[in-house]
């Protein structure tokens, strides 16, 4: 079965590849655009990128109830480890682990981590994953930075990239990361959840296929592409 990614709204995925299931930064039971409560969701994997709290609000709940493996910063699992999930993956930047679904590597980001308590929730991070049919990039919280012209250097299928501004990349510099990751094809996200990062993805998309290579994909939430 080829991988299937499935936007949840926001800087949330769920992704199945193969028997696996995996769940990205999962931002449900408080999201307003979320198609699916954490109580619904099911989950292997469980990847988090930042401390914040629209990024690892439900990753407790959903790992204490399914047993998934949680994967993030050291700082991040040591803090879940305290709220008693059992089953966490401590790694940090540049660093990178084969996982039975594919091998995960952290990449950096710019952005901050504080964990919702005011505990430290390490460096961010994105994450660049290499599944059977390609490499797929989740850029997640972060501001634009000439690194990702190595990052692109894995050869990109896909990457997804926030374009809401104010906390992160907004449009211009989203089209920027684009030119230097150089994929195949690219998603906007972390946009249209409030309207302080509420952007024309439309708009940015025929940017996209205006001045690069790239494909974009607009997804709504709760909408799948497959690899």
């Amino acid at each position: 079965m080829a991988t299937q990614l499935t936007w949840l709204g926001h800087g949330s995925w769920l992704i199945r590849a193969g028997a696996h299931r995996i769940l990205l930064d999962p931002f449900l039971d408080d999201s307003p655009v979320a198609p699916l409560k954490s109580g619904e969701v099911e989950a292997d994997f469980i990847l988090v990128s930042h401390g914040h709290f629209d990024h690892v609000a439900d990753t407790a709940k959903v790992a204490n109830r399914t047993g998934a493996m949680v994967i993030s910063n050291f700082e991040i699992c040591q803090w879940l480890d305290n709220q008693g999930v059992a089953n966490t993956h401590g790694m940090n930047i540049g660093g990178g682990h084969d996982f039975p679904f594919g091998r995960v590597k952290m990449t950096i980001a710019h952005h901050t981590s504080m964990l919702p308590d005011g505990s430290n929730g390490g460096d961010a991070a994105g994450f660049l994953v290499h599944f059977p049919e390609g490499n797929v990039y989740f850029a997640c919280d972060t501001g634009l930075f000439y690194d990702m012209k190595l990052i692109g250097a894995a050869g990109i299928t896909l990457a997804a990239l926030p374009i809401g501004d104010n906390f992160t990349m907004g449009p211009d510099d989203a089209l920027e990361a684009v030119k230097l990751l150089e994929p195949k094809r690219v998603v906007p996200v972390h946009t249209k959840t409030w309207p302080l990062i509420d952007q024309d993805a439309e708009a940015w998309a025929e940017r996209v296929r205006r001045e690069t290579a790239a494909e974009p994909v607009l997804l709504a939430p709760g909408e799948s592409l497959t690899l």
